[in-house]
């Protein structure tokens, strides 16, 4: 295997740039008087291995440099400055440290941007995301400034319950139960044991339940190595045990709780609240069962009116505690947010009703109608709203649920001999397996982590991963991605990549990240919801007094005051029912929970969307820019022929090639190293020792040069030639033109200032790319080309799939300014791409989308991965977008339709007309209807359907 391609397994499959990888620290020099000190600064620090750059500036003394802490310290490098004779001060650099808080108790938009308000609020707090459908929070904060507790209190604070889902630094934890440990000595040895062990960063121990976590180095120790280390550090008849336990599944546990705790709540308060409803709704009009109802206990105090108070208490304060101090909290932060409105029309009911008892207990003329019924129903309501809007919610993370789920219990560990026979075969728990283990997969069985076959053939089923169903041939040297399955040949699979460094942990953070972040289109809702609920207050307000004042000077009809009500009761009955029906909760959810199952699916089906921003832009997108290279090609050139122009023979050309193109990472160089590997092999010596170049150089989008000797070499496209002054002959620009009408691309070499021959380079076009231009033309989207290659090779591939506009000869930054060129039209652009050279036009794109096998640097510059690398997911991820935008509409409309048409039948625009009135609890009834209805909604998208899938040849 080559060292490139060793290399290659050594880089997770989507892997994002790690946080740290290259630090910079900065030092106060002093001494520094002239160029000569920075001078002998920079050379010092320069030749410290690890060191990637250094500036020191000699007006402040002040020094900036960038390292690999794996290679060099902060004190290493210190040293050797204070060591040439400066004086060092280090300047502390702003750390920043990631946390993730469950949020508890969030009822709408406006308890969560009250949570953001709280955690922007604290010290050293740089950023807080708070997702509402998710009861989520992800905090960015300096660790110098504040801590994860400060965080969690300031929540608090606020009037929700907060526990810690995971910080920045438990990507590599592992969690042991200890068995044995009896005594502080024990404690010690087990401690000392594990700090002592190489590879562990840091021990923490819970004496009370002997449980240890353990942050460590995957690349150098791993869980079996870590329960090892306890066992051995047993001595005498002391013994100690370590088993694996897994501290996860508190979301699904709280989620539950939280279920059993609303439907619990909502069966006490029916307990009540029925009977409230039969005696002051159902009795009464049916004599002569309910006549003994009116039997009175004291003056005007009767029966059923003291029945319906002593039931509706209970409701009122025990079950409905929960909205008196969520309206506590909410005021407190100067906001206001479901529980006001409901603890604002359950009281108003309540009390005059109360009012009402007092009156009749104290008079013996007074008859007035009670609300108790309004509100112990509209409670119990409210309630089982909530219950079912929860199990609801729960369905919108099922697709991330299934992904997570995919990885197998238990895995059988081998070890091989030299011959790779297997010699011995374990079954161990899958969270044991460590970086370099060799893993038997047999056929049907799930593979549990990311590898590279080493022994055997079959086929994997990567259909839970990249949405493919048709089965993937897998030899030896091939990648394994994990929650795949072996369809039908044993397998020996080396492992290169577990616990959070697998691709499928990959997806899920990745997704998981995209559904807590939130689309531009949620900024409608918040600004909605932040003054609608004092609106709906005063509209309130306006309606009692609206036929409260009438009614008191007798300017409606006296016949429209039902029986055993005055205009005072008439008047807060429809105040009450505006109240509680304009509740702006569905609003909160219309677009989080759609995100949420759009994201689900589309990393079901290979497409990976990392944000609710991508997924919105994407329904504007008109036009497509493609890379050609790896994006409508294959992106694995062939070349097909090689021929010479001069003096020089094949052997020298081969030479000089391989030497040059060797360190080039582009698809063209590396078929070409290939192909002159073999052809050295066929016209010289079988083994090919690659001389060393010096003044290696990337010409971007051009080719390289180097010099190998004493002999300038150039490798690449004729534009590079005419750059550097050599002639290009009849002879070569006559094979140029002859390949390039074939979609070939020419790769000339120059030796000396003189082209000493040429490899003609195919890369076959991928056979989805004609059908999917076709489509996107169907769909209203234009495509264009912008390439790097020349412009007959590219003009060549946009005639074969159809595609009229070409931009072609371009490098990176000319990608990156087309796009924008583009932009500045008015257009919304996405550009698809899969190499280095993309990155630029992939950010500059309103939406990137990376090819799944593309470079890392592509990956992480675009806003969508297609993971399976198929350009039929382009339209998928356009049309998915499309679908769910038009779902959010349709959502809004739901949450706000019932409040549209809700608050002027609530406010009795209807009643005189019609006699047509919505008492409270029919009124929270359509509150909890229209929460359900955005959820349920949302969900319709778990049945989204791709429009275009092409079978693979």
């Amino acid at each position: 295997m080559e060292a490139n391609e060793i290399r290659e397994l050594k880089i997770p499959l989507l892997q994002t740039p790690q946080e740290g990888a290259v630090r910079t620290v900065t030092f106060q020099l002093s001494g520094i008087e002239c160029a000569s000190c920075v001078n002998s600064v920079e050379s010092v620090v320069k030749n410290i291995h690890g060191v990637k750059s250094v500036a020191v500036s000699p007006l402040d003394g002040r020094a900036a440099i960038k390292f690999v802490p794996n290679f060099v310290t902060v004190k290493q490098i210190k040293e050797s400055i204070e060591d040439s004779g400066f004086g060092v001060d280090e300047l502390h650099e702003q750390e920043i440290a990631v946390c993730r808080v469950r949020i508890k108790g969030m009822a709408c938009t406006s308890c969560s941007e009250s949570v953001e308000n709280a955690l922007q609020m604290v010290e050293g707090v740089k950023k807080a995301i708070v997702g509402l459908a998710l009861e989520e929070a992800k905090v960015h904060f300096d660790p110098n400034l504040t801590d994860v507790d400060k965080i969690i209190e300031a929540i608090e604070d606020t009037g929700f319950g907060a526990d810690l889902i995971s910080s920045g630094n438990d990507a590599n934890k592992m969690y042991l139960k200890i068995e044995g440990v009896d005594s502080a000595e024990d404690v010690n040895v087990v401690m000392s044991s594990l700090e002592l062990a190489v590879g562990v960063n840091h021990v923490e121990m819970d004496l009370s339940e002997h449980k240890v976590t353990v942050s460590y180095d995957p690349d150098i120790t791993g869980p079996r190595s870590l329960i090892q280390c306890v066992q051995e550090a047993s001595c005498g008849p002391k013994k100690y045990q370590a088993t694996l336990y897994t501290p996860s599944g508190q979301r699904e546990k709280d989620k539950v709780n939280e279920i059993h705790m609303y439907r619990d709540q909502f069966l006490f308060s029916c307990l009540f609240s029925v009977p409230v409803f039969v005696f002051a709704m159902v009795l009464p009009m049916l004599p002569p069962y309910g006549n003994w109802l009116d039997y009175k206990i004291h003056n005007m105090l009767t029966l059923g009116l003291f029945l319906r108070w002593i039931l509706s208490t209970p409701v009122q304060f025990i079950v409905g505690k929960r909205f008196y101090l969520g309206s506590y909290h909410a005021l407190k932060r100067k906001s206001a947010n479901m529980d006001v409105l409901v603890a604002l029309g359950t009281n108003a009911a309540y009390f005059y009703s109360l009012y009402i008892l007092l009156k009749a207990l104290t008079s013996d003329t007074f008859e007035g109608q009670d609300f108790f019924e309004t509100s112990s129903m509209l409670i119990s309501f409210i309630l089982l709203g909530k219950y079912l809007e929860i199990v609801a919610k729960g369905k919108t993370s099922d697709a991330l649920g299934k992904l997570t789920q995919l990885v197998p219990d238990k895995a059988y560990l081998v070890a091989i001999d030299a011959d790779g026979n297997i010699i011995t075969e374990t079954e161990i728990d899958t969270q044991l397996i460590q970086k370099n283990d060799i893993i038997k997969i047999v056929p049907g069985a799930k593979i549990p982590v990311d590898g590279i076959v080493i022994k055997g053939q079959s086929y994997a089923n990567e259909s839970m991963i990249t949405g493919e169903a048709r089965p993937v041939d897998k030899s030896p040297g091939d990648k394994v991605i994990s929650g795949t399955i072996n369809e039908n040949g044993c397998i020996l699979v080396k492992a290169t990549h577990v616990g959070s460094d697998t691709a499928l942990s990959q997806i899920v953070q990745l997704v998981e990240a995209a559904q807590l972040a939130k689309a531009p289109v949620q900024k409608l809702a918040d600004h909605i919801s932040r003054v609608f609920v004092p609106i709906v207050v005063v509209a309130a307000l306006l309606t009692w007094l609206g036929w409260f004042i009438p009614g008191e000077a007798g300017i409606y009809p006296k016949h429209w005051i039902p029986k055993a009500m005055d205009a005072f009761e008439l008047a807060l009955q429809f105040a009450i029912s505006v109240l509680v029906v304009a509740c702006p909760c569905a609003l909160g959810l219309a677009t989080p929970t759609a995100v949420m199952v759009a994201s689900g699916m589309g990393a079901s089906q290979g497409v990976l969307i990392k944000g609710g921003d991508a997924l919105e832009k994407a329904h504007k997108v008109k036009t497509v820019v493609f890379d050609k290279t790896g994006t409508l090609t294959i992106g694995k050139p062939e070349v097909v022929s090689a021929v010479l122009f001069s003096e020089f023979s094949m052997e020298e050309l081969c030479d000089t090639t391989i030497a040059v193109e060797v360190s080039s990472e582009h698809p063209l160089a590396k078929a070409v190293v290939a192909h002159a590997k073999r052809l050295r092999q066929k016209f010289g010596s079988s083994t090919v020792e690659v001389p060393d170049v010096d003044d290696f150089e990337v010409h971007m989008g051009a080719g390289v040069s180097g010099k190998v000797g004493h002999r300038t070499i150039l490798v690449g496209n004729k534009r590079l030639m005419h750059a550097c002054n050599v002639p290009v002959c009849s002879e070569v620009e006559k094979y140029i033109s002859e390949n390039e009408i074939q979609a070939r691309t020419c790769v000339l070499v120059a030796i000396d200032g003189k082209i000493a021959g040429a490899f003609s380079v195919t890369d076959p076009v991928k056979p989805e790319a004609k059908r999917v231009i076709s489509f996107l033309h169907s769909m209203g989207i234009s495509s264009i080309i912008v390439t790097g290659d020349n412009r007959a090779t590219a003009t060549a591939i946009a005639n074969e799939v159809g595609i009229d506009e070409v931009f072609a000869e371009t490098d990176p930054v000319g990608k990156a300014n087309k796009v924008k060129d583009l932009q500045m039209k008015g257009m919304t652009v996405a550009m698809v791409g899969d190499g280095i050279n993309d990155s630029p036009a992939l950010v500059a794109a309103d939406v990137g989308m990376a090819i799944g096998a593309g470079t890392d640097i592509a990956i992480e510059a675009a806003d969508i991965v297609l993971v399976k690398s198929s350009l039929e997911d382009v339209i998928t991820a356009i049309d998915l977008s499309r679908k769910t935008m038009s779902r959010i509409r349709l959502n809004y409309i739901w949450a706000l339709g019932y409040n549209i048409l809700g608050m002027p039948i609530a406010a009795g625009v209807l009643y005189p007309f019609s006699g047509i009135r919505l008492p409270p609890w029919l009124a929270g009834a359509c509150m909890a209807a229209s929460s359900i209805s955005v959820v349920s909604s949302s969900l319709l998208l778990q049945f989204y359907k791709k429009p275009l899938h092409i079978e693979s040849s």
